[in-house]
């Protein structure tokens, strides 16, 4: 696949927030696979993927999980903090792996570690959010959650911003602060937010 696709949350009819980020964690472990058992030019595309399917994904937890889980759920505001903490340093060793090429010696071993952290933060996610977002709220706002996430998926950006975890540091980018503004309208909108 030499062309630089990413699995699409709005691909399939995801109605529910929970089975959505599911279907994600899925597509990702996926996505490292590909990037592990290819080389050269297949390696740089699947790691290409795996950068926006990662970028997306947790842009789209900052924007719609995170707020949720702060409001909802009991002890909410640890949890959060516990996940950016973990998002942040995922970030930092993506972001230099993105400044990397996939054939340098070092690319793998760097993948490997990155790998560890990102699947540590999705059973981290799975149990301290998710689960406790399918309690706390019905179909109807499971599923305005969802189309929430879709929407950050069309407008997230494309590669990582260690750091970037708030909306105050994304005043320092510029031009990707521009779209992480666009992206927050479009979830924003996509709930029926002002």
């Amino acid at each position: 696949m030499s062309e630089l696709q990413t699995p699409q949350a709005g691909d399939a009819p995801d109605i529910d927030v929970v089975a959505l980020l599911m279907r994600q964690h899925g597509d990702i472990r996926n996505l490292f696979d590909e990037v592990e058992l290819s080389q050269g030019e297949e390696r740089r595309d699947a790691f290409r993927r795996l950068v926006r399917l990662l970028a997306v994904h947790e842009t789209a937890e900052e924007e719609v999980v995170h707020p949720f889980v702060r409001r909802a759920v009991e002890g909410g505001e640890q949890v959060v903090r516990d996940r950016l903490a973990e998002e942040k340093s995922a970030k930092e060793t993506l972001a230099a792996l993105d400044d990397m090429d996939t054939d340098d010696p070092k690319f793998m071993p760097r993948l490997m570690q990155l790998r560890t952290e990102v699947q540590e933060h999705a059973r981290a996610e799975e149990r301290y959010e998710f689960a406790h977002i399918r309690r706390s709220t019905d179909v109807t706002n499971l599923a305005a959650m969802a189309k929430a996430v879709k929407a950050a998926e069309a407008m997230a950006p494309t590669r990582p911003h260690p750091g970037v975890e708030s909306a105050t540091a994304n005043v320092a980018l510029g031009p990707v602060a521009a779209l992480v503004d666009r992206t927050k309208d479009a979830v924003r909108k996509a709930m029926g937010k002002s």
